[in-house]
């Protein structure tokens, strides 16, 4: 029988919530809370499917393809939409998996409780440092793309000056509470479709008119370059894009719809978002104004959208774009990669594998206040320190997407050992098929990636075994909390 103490509380039930339960509705969905779990209820449920919905997209991006359009232009061989196209696919498979396990764990934490519970503990906490080189690393590397382009714009200011702007705005935001964050993020969402609804209406005119190549399929297939090392190692620049579907899963606290809206609001996001990064890299690339020197030589990579949209609308238009990319991806993008990065270490320091004062909780706004401030710190001191290297944009990109898609590959290892070798399931679809296909795509990208991402991304991977070995000797090897019977 449940102890009355930590049953979930449902809908109606005089008895109220738990003891530190955070106010406000607890869902009348029948779904298990966190306490079936071994855990309180700190957070506050008050995000709905849409809030999930618009969350993951401003994660993700609407016009995220306009930073790096030029490299993976290049990468691909022009071939962009046709990179964009499999790299959503690859995470369609993704997003189906975090979808399962987001159903049999509704809790916050990400791959980190998905692959700890549904794998092993120290497994999750590996999953949880890979992730960790995507989710710590990616603010500060929003930040720093978003200080470049608008010192690019003007000179005047100095690129730090721009970079601890954002990280102020974006720390205060997060402080005032995720309801707070979810109204920013709605106001931001239509500015970004509305940015990119223009540059495509006035894209497809120019090219109706004669401007650039006109219309054809180049951009999505070319005999003459295509091949599958070419394409894939362009996936594993591109997927970039894609990476912020995830960050939903680390909501899963603070929803208070079914346990379900996770999943769909994941599936959902990657949808849109995927039609949009292909359309718009296809007009783009139809307006390059010179596509063989951007593939050969790539030295107008970092502008290289913004020439195309110079082609099709004049400088204005150029600007507008620019703009419209420092405040996404430094506000909008960055704002909500440091609440998920929050939850994140929130869910590692609850189960005593980061410092306790990492889940410290807001008596009255519900957020983790510490872990908010930490990451805000580390994206200051990250973004400072590569703003002074040549290289410090390439370097952070592919080590984020070297350490989502190691995660990513845990991901699906725990969907079939929870489900089929545990659970018995015979969905040999979802629990099996979709799982191994969504790895072997994950696997084909990764060794395509940069050399350099490989080296630097197994050095991470190999300090977290050491982590995990010292945590072993000292007593603190992670545990699962048991879960109540309800």
């Amino acid at each position: 029988m449940s102890d009355p103490r930590t049953t979930p509380s449902r809908a109606g039930d005089p008895a109220g919530p738990l003891p530190g339960a955070a106010p406000g509705p607890v869902p009348a969905t029948g779904d298990p809370g966190v306490e079936a779990f071994g855990y309180r209820q700190e957070l506050k449920r008050s995000l709905t499917f849409t809030d999930l919905l618009v969350y993951g997209l401003i994660f993700m991006v609407p016009i995220a393809p306009f930073g790096i359009f030029g490299s993976v232009f290049q990468a691909s061989g022009g071939m962009i939409a046709l990179a964009y196209a499999i790299g959503g696919l690859a995470m369609a498979f993704t997003a189906a998996s975090y979808s399962q396990m987001s159903r049999a764990f509704p809790m916050a934490g990400s791959v980190y409780t998905y692959a700890g519970r549904g794998i092993a503990q120290p497994v999750g906490f590996i999953a949880g440092w890979m992730i960790l080189l995507d989710y710590v690393l990616v603010p500060g590397l929003l930040y720093l793309i978003a200080a470049v382009a608008m010192n690019s714009i003007w000179a005047s200011v100095p690129v730090w000056v721009w970079l601890v702007g954002f990280v102020v705005l974006n720390t205060v935001v997060n402080y005032f509470g995720i309801e707070f964050t979810a109204r920013v993020n709605k106001v931001m969402l239509v500015a970004e479709l509305v940015v990119l609804a223009v540059f495509l209406v006035i894209g497809v005119v120019a090219l109706a008119s004669g401007e650039g190549r006109g219309f054809d399929l180049s951009p999505v297939y070319d005999s003459d370059t295509f091949s599958l090392g070419l394409v894939f190692g362009a996936v594993s620049i591109a997927v970039l894009s894609f990476l912020g579907f995830d960050g939903i899963s680390t909501l899963a606290e603070e929803n208070r719809d079914s346990a379900r809206s996770i999943g769909r609001a994941m599936i959902a996001a990657l949808a849109l978002a995927g039609a949009l990064f292909i359309v718009q890299t296809w007009v783009a690339a139809l307006l390059v104004p010179d596509p063989d020197t951007l593939i050969s030589q790539g030295d107008a990579a970092g502008t290289a959208f913004y020439d195309a949209a110079e082609v099709a609308g004049g400088p204005w238009l150029a600007t507008l774009t620019a703009v419209a990319t420092a405040i996404a991806w430094g506000f909008a993008n960055s704002l909500v990669a440091q609440a998920a990065t929050s939850r994140l270490l929130f869910a590692m320091a609850r189960d005593r594998q980061l410092p306790g004062f990492l889940r410290k909780v807001h008596p009255t706004r519900r957020v983790p206040v510490n872990a908010t401030l930490l990451v805000a710190v580390v994206s200051l001191v990250l973004g400072l320190y590569t703003a002074s290297r040549e290289d410090g944009i390439s370097l952070l990109s592919t080590l984020v997407n070297f350490g989502a898609l190691s995660a990513f590959l845990l991901l699906h290892v725990s969907v079939v050992v929870h489900y089929v070798v545990r659970q018995k399931s015979r969905n040999w679809w979802l629990h099996l098929a979709v799982p191994v296909i969504g790895f072997a795509i994950l696997v084909f990208v990764v060794v395509n990636a940069q050399v350099a991402a490989q080296r630097l991304g197994f050095v991470w991977f190999a300090v977290g075994v050491a982590l995990l070995l010292f945590l072993v000797a000292t007593g603190r090897r992670p545990e699962i909390r048991a879960e109540e019977t309800l």
